[in-house]
C-alpha cells in the first residue's frame, strides 16, 4: 500500500520536471505553481487510496478523474491552458489567507482554530514542507485529535519511500499514541508495522506494537475486540511451529477480559482449537461474562448518549473507583478525556488519582503535561504540574522552563498569575538551605521575588488594569522569609514599607500583621513605632489598633510611653468620632431629601389621577386625549395600544334607534355595522368584567400552574390569544387573566395545566415575544410564604466560557452579532439583553463551547467597532447582588437602631455614594443565634416599638455615636 502510494505520488512530479525549462521569471513562477498543484493532487490521491471510498473527495479537492487531472497538471508547465487559470483566483485567495493565518499565529500562538485552518490550506496548496512544519508546531503546543493524527499519518505514509521514511512514520505513531488513548490509531500503527515485517527486526517490531496496544486499549469493551482479532490474524498468518501456542495464548487472554461479543470469540476458539477448551479457560470466560453484565449499563448509557457524554463518563468513573482496578480506572479516564479534553476538572481529578494512588513517575508527568497542553488557561493544572515535577525529582532547569511556559499560557484573570508565581516561589524556597548565610539558591529566590513584583506591575496591570495582588501577598511572604529564615529584619521592614505605600496603610489587619512580625523577630522600639503609625493611618478599625497599642504599653511601656499612647489614641478617636458624626448628619440629610422627593412624586401622581378622572366626565369627545395620559409613571418605553378612530359624520339621523360605524367589508366595499358608542362599549365591558365571579387562587395547584407577566395592556381577550401558545406544551385547564377594578387588563395572568410536566415545559417559553413584548413565564410561587423567592434563569457567578459584551448599537441584531462571534469559536448560545418593552439595551451575553475559545474572542473582539460603536468584551462575571436588609435586622439586640435605607420610588441611584463608615453600618452587638440561623423574633412586640417617634438630625448623630 505504501509503495503504490509513493509511486503515484512520485510519477506526476517526475513528469512535471521533465518538461523544457521555462525562460524568464514569469515562467519560473508558473512552474513552481504547477509543481505545487501536482503535489497537492498526489497527496490527495494517496490519501484517497489509503482511506477508501468513504473519504470526502470534494472537500480535499480530488475529483473522480484523477488521472486526467494529473495529465493536465503535468503538461501545464509547458503549455498552460484553460485548466491552470481556473485555479489561479482560488490559489491567490488561499495564499492571502495563509499569510493572514501565519501573522495571526505570530501574535498568538495558542489560537487552536488558526492552526487547524492553516494546516488545511497548506495541505490543499500542496506545500509539503510547510504542512510538516505547521503540524509540528501545533503538536508541540496542543495534543492533536484522532482525526488530525490520522490525516497526518496517512499523508506521511503515502510519501514514505525507503527505510528512513518508515522510521519517520514510526516516530509519528509514537507521538500520536501519547496524546490520547485512541484504538483506531493503535490499530493503524499495528497494520502499518506489518508492512515492515521484511526488514531486520520486523517481526519483533510488529509483536511489540500489538502488545503495547493491548496493554493500552485491550480492555476497551467496545473497541478492544478489533485489536485482539488483528493480532490473532497476524499470528495465524505466520508459518512457524510456535505460532499455534501464541494463538492459543491470545484466545485465552482475550476470553478472560469482559468485552462485547465474547460469545462469538468463545465459539471461534472452540472451532479453531483441535483440543477441548481447558476448564480454567472456561472458568475465566464465565467470570468475565459476569463482569460484563456489571459494566453493560454504563456502556449502554454511553452508546445511547450524545457526545461529549461527560455525566455518563463521570458515573462510569465513580463505578470504577469503587472497584479499584488501576488499569480499568486509567482506561475510563482516558476514554472520557478523548471527548472532554477541554474540561479542567476532569484532568484535575485524573492527575490527583495518579498523584495519590499510582505514583508512577513517567505516567504521572505524562498526564500532567497533557493536561496543561489541553487546558493551558487553567492555572490549577500548571500549579499541580510544578508540584508533581518537584515531587518526582525533575531537574531544576526543566521546572523553570515549564514555569516560563505557564507565564505565556494566557490566563484570563490577574489572580491566576499571582497563584502561579506563588507556586513557583514556594518551590524555589524549598530548594534553599537556610543554614548557610548565602547560597546560589537563596540569590535565585530573591531574584525571583523581584521579578515577580515587576511582572505583576508591568505585564499584568497593563493587561487587566489590576495587579491581581492588592494585599501584596507575595511581598508579605518575602518579608516573612527574610525575617524568619534569613534573620534580615532590615529587608523585611523595607518590604513592609513598600506594602503600606501601595494603599494598604488604611487597613488595621495589615498593620497588625506587620506588628506581629516585629513582635516575633524585631524589637519593642519598632513595634511601638509601627503601632503609632497605625493609629494615625487606620480608617476601618481604629479602635482595635488603639486597643493593641494601649495593651502593649500597659504590659511593657514606661509612664511616658503610656501618656503618649493615651494622648495619641484619644486625639485620633475624637477626630474619628467627629468625622463619623458629620457623615451621619450628611447621610440623614440625604435620607430626608429622598423622603421629601418621594412624597412630592406621590402627590404629583395623585393630582394627575384626579385630573384624569375630572377630564373623563366631560364626555366622549375628548376620549382620545384622555387615553394618551393613561400611561403610568415609569412606562414611557411601552407602546400604547392603537386607538380606534371615530369616523366623522357617522352619527345616524334622528329617529334611528342605533348608531352605526363605517367599516370595510370583505370585498372592499363600505358596510354599516351596528355598534354602540365607544364610551358605552367600554363601560359595558368593564361592567361585565366586574360582574365576573372572582376566582381565588388555589395554592395547592402551584405545581401545575405558571405565572405569565409583562403582557401588553392592550391585549384583547388574553385567554383566547394565549391558549394556542400554551396548548403546545400540554392540555390547558384554564387561563385566568387579571383585570383592574375598571376592567382593564393588568398585563399578567395564571395558566393552569392538567399535568406538571406541561407546566415545566411552559417555563421554556420565557422571554418569547408576544405582540412585540417579551413574555415572562415563571413558576407559580406564593410570595407570602416564600418572600425570598426570585426567578433568574442565568448564572450570576464567574463563567469563563461566556462573554459579556457592552456598547452594542441598538440596531445590531442577534444574527449579525452571532456571525461576528462565530469567527472566533463555536457559539453555543447568544442572548441580547432587552428591557421589559423588548427594546435592546446594547448588551449581550455570548456562550462559547469552552474557555479557550472565549479567551481568544476577548482578545480579538475587545475594542472592535460595530456600526460606528466601539464595543467592550470581557469574561462574564456579574457583580454580586446586594440582598435588601430586612426591617427586623436593622436593630440588633441591645444595640442602637440604625437608619432605615430609604431611597424613594426608583431605588438608590448609581451615583449615590454611601458615606457612612463600615464600622457604623453593623450593630454593636451580635444578634442571638439559633441552632440553624438567627433566633426568631418574639411573637409580641412592645407597643412603643411599632411606631418610632420622629427625631432630629442631632438625635440621629447621638444614636450613631452611642456605644
Amino acid at each position: 500500500m505504501a509503495t503504490a502510494a509513493a509511486t503515484s505520488a512520485s510519477e506526476p512530479e517526475a513528469e512535471s520536471t521533465a518538461g523544457p525549462k521555462a525562460d524568464g521569471e514569469e515562467d519560473e513562477v508558473k512552474a513552481a505553481r504547477t509543481r505545487r498543484k501536482v503535489l497537492s493532487r498526489a497527496v490527495a490521491a494517496a490519501t484517497y487510496k489509503t482511506m477508501g471510498p468513504g473519504w470526502d473527495q470534494q472537500e480535499e479537492g480530488v475529483s473522480e478523474s484523477d488521472g486526467d487531472e494529473y495529465a493536465m497538471a503535468s503538461s501545464a508547465e509547458s503549455s498552460p491552458g484553460e485548466y491552470e487559470w481556473e485555479y489561479d483566483e482560488e490559489e491567490e485567495k488561499n495564499q492571502l489567507e495563509i499569510e493572514r493565518l501565519e501573522e495571526q499565529l505570530s501574535i498568538n500562538v495558542y489560537d487552536y482554530n488558526c492552526h487547524v485552518d492553516l494546516i488545511r490550506l497548506l495541505r490543499l496548496e500542496g506545500e509539503l514542507t510547510k504542512v510538516r512544519m505547521a503540524r509540528q508546531k501545533m503538536s508541540e503546543i496542543f495534543p492533536l485529535t484522532e482525526e488530525l493524527w490520522l490525516e497526518w499519518l496517512h499523508d506521511e505514509i503515502s510519501m514514505a519511500q525507503d527505510g528512513l521514511d518508515r522510521e519517520h512514520v514510526y516516530d509519528l505513531f509514537e507521538k500520536a499514541v501519547k496524546d490520547y488513548i485512541c484504538p483506531n490509531i493503535w490499530l493503524e500503527y499495528g497494520q502499518y508495522s506489518v508492512g515492515g515485517i521484511g526488514q531486520k527486526g520486523g517481526l519483533e517490531k510488529v509483536r511489540s506494537v500489538f502488545e503495547r496496544a493491548l496493554s493500552s486499549v485491550g480492555l476497551h469493551m467496545t473497541k478492544g475486540l478489533a485489536l485482539w482479532e488483528a493480532y490473532r490474524e497476524f499470528e495465524s498468518a505466520i508459518v512457524e511451529a510456535a505460532r499455534l501456542e501464541k494463538v492459543h495464548s491470545l484466545f485465552r487472554r482475550q476470553l478472560a477480559i469482559p468485552l462485547y461479543d465474547m460469545e462469538a470469540t468463545f465459539a471461534e476458539y472452540e472451532e479453531w482449537s483441535e483440543d477441548p477448551v481447558p476448564e480454567s479457560v472456561i472458568q475465566n470466560y464465565n467470570k468475565a461474562l459476569q463482569q460484563l453484565e456489571k459494566y453493560k449499563p454504563y456502556e449502554e448509557a454511553l452508546l445511547q448518549a450524545e457526545a461529549p457524554r461527560l455525566s455518563e463518563y463521570q458515573a462510569y468513573i465513580d463505578f470504577e473507583m469503587k472497584i479499584g482496578d488501576p488499569a480499568r480506572i486509567q482506561l475510563i479516564f482516558e476514554r472520557a478525556l478523548v471527548e472532554n479534553c477541554l474540561v479542567p476538572d476532569l484532568w484535575i481529578r485524573y492527575s490527583q488519582y495518579l498523584d495519590r494512588q499510582l505514583k508512577v513517575k513517567d505516567l504521572v508527568l505524562s498526564v500532567h503535561n497533557r493536561a496543561v497542553r489541553n487546558c493551558p488557561w487553567t492555572v490549577a493544572l500548571w500549579s499541580r504540574y510544578l508540584l508533581a515535577m518537584e515531587r518526582h525529582g525533575v531537574d531544576h532547569q526543566v521546572i523553570s522552563v515549564t514555569f516560563e511556559k505557564a507565564l505565556n499560557a494566557g490566563f484570563i484573570q490577574a489572580t491566576d498569575y499571582v497563584e502561579i508565581w506563588q507556586a513557583y516561589l514556594d518551590y524555589l524556597r524549598r530548594r534553599v538551605d537556610f543554614k548557610q548565610d548565602s547560597s546560589k539558591e537563596l540569590e535565585e529566590l530573591r531574584a525571583a521575588f523581584t521579578r515577580a513584583l515587576e511582572y505583576l506591575k508591568q505585564e499584568v496591570e497593563e493587561r487587566f488594569n489590576e495587579s491581581g495582588d492588592p494585599s501584596c501577598v507575595i511581598m508579605q511572604n518575602w518579608a516573612r522569609i527574610e525575617a524568619r529564615l534569613c534573620n534580615n529584619m532590615q529587608k523585611a521592614r523595607e518590604l513592609w514599607d513598600s506594602i503600606m505605600t501601595r494603599g494598604n496603610a488604611k487597613y488595621a489587619n495589615m498593620w497588625l500583621e506587620y506588628y506581629n512580625l516585629e513582635r516575633a523577630h524585631g524589637d519593642t522600639q519598632h513595634c511601638r513605632k509601627a503601632l503609632h503609625r497605625a493609629v494615625q493611618c487606620t480608617s476601618d478599625y481604629p479602635e482595635h489598633v488603639c486597643e493593641v497599642l494601649l495593651t502593649m504599653e500597659r504590659t511593657e511601656g514606661s509612664l511616658e510611653d503610656w501618656d503618649i499612647a493615651v494622648q495619641k489614641t484619644e486625639t485620633r478617636l475624637a477626630r474619628v468620632n467627629e468625622q463619623r458624626m458629620k457623615a451621619a448628619e450628611k447621610e440623614a440629610a440625604l435620607v430626608q431629601q429622598e423622603e421629601e422627593k418621594a412624597e412630592q412624586r406621590k402627590r404629583a401622581r395623585a393630582e394627575k389621577k384626579a385630573l384624569k378622572k375630572k377630564k373623563k366626565t366631560r364626555g366622549p369627545e375628548k376620549r382620545g386625549a384622555d387615553e394618551d395620559d393613561e400611561k403610568e409613571w415609569g412606562d414611557d418605553e411601552e407602546e400604547q395600544p392603537s386607538k380606534r378612530r371615530r369616523v366623522e359624520n357617522s352619527i345616524p339621523a334622528a329617529g334611528e334607534t342605533q348608531n352605526v360605524e363605517v367599516a370595510a367589508g370583505p370585498a372592499g366595499k363600505c358596510a354599516t355595522v351596528d355598534v354602540e358608542p365607544p364610551s358605552k362599549q367600554k363601560e359595558k365591558a368593564a361592567s361585565l368584567k366586574r360582574d365576573m365571579p372572582k376566582v381565588l387562587h388555589d395554592s395547592s395547584k402551584d405545581s401545575i400552574t405558571v405565572f405569565v407577566s409583562n403582557l401588553p395592556y392592550s391585549m384583547q381577550e388574553p385567554d383566547v390569544k394565549l391558549r394556542p401558545l400554551f396548548e403546545a406544551c400540554g392540555e390547558v385547564v384554564q387561563i385566568r387573566p387579571i383585570f383592574s377594578n375598571r376592567g382593564d387588563f393588568r398585563g399578567y395572568c395564571y395558566v393552569e395545566f392538567k399535568e406538571e410536566k406541561s407546566a415545566l415545559q411552559a417555563l421554556e417559553m420565557d422571554r418569547k415575544s408576544v405582540e412585540g413584548r417579551p413574555m415572562f413565564v415563571s413558576p407559580c410561587v406564593d410570595k407570602s410564604k416564600n418572600p425570598d423567592f426570585k426567578v433568574f434563569r442565568y448564572s450570576t457567578s464567574l463563567e469563563k466560557h461566556k462573554l459579556f459584551i457592552s456598547g452594542l448599537p441598538f440596531s445590531c441584531t442577534k444574527e449579525e452579532l452571532e456571525e461576528i462571534c462565530k469567527a472566533h469559536g463555536t457559539v453555543k448560545d447568544l442572548r441580547l439583553v432587552t428591557n421589559r418593552a423588548g427594546k435592546p439595551k446594547g448588551l449581550a451575553y455570548v456562550e462559547y463551547e469552552n474557555e479557550s475559545q472565549a479567551s481568544q474572542a476577548v482578545m480579538k473582539m475587545d475594542g472592535m467597532t460595530i456600526k460606528e460603536n466601539v464595543i467592550k468584551v470581557a469574561i462574564s462575571n456579574p457583580p454580586q447582588r446586594k440582598v435588601p436588609e430586612k426591617p427586623e435586622t436593622r436593630k440588633a439586640a441591645g444595640g442602637p437602631m440604625l437608619l432605615p435605607q430609604t431611597y424613594g420610588a426608583r431605588g438608590k441611584g448609581r451615583t449615590q455614594l454611601s458615606l457612612l463608615p463600615r464600622a457604623l453600618q453593623r450593630p454593636s452587638a451580635a444578634a442571638p443565634q439559633a441552632e440553624n440561623g438567627p433566633a426568631a423574633a418574639p411573637a409580641v412586640a412592645a407597643p412603643a416599638a411599632t411606631e418610632a417617634p420622629k427625631m432630629s438630625n442631632a438625635d440621629f448623630a447621638k444614636l450613631f455615636l452611642r456605644k
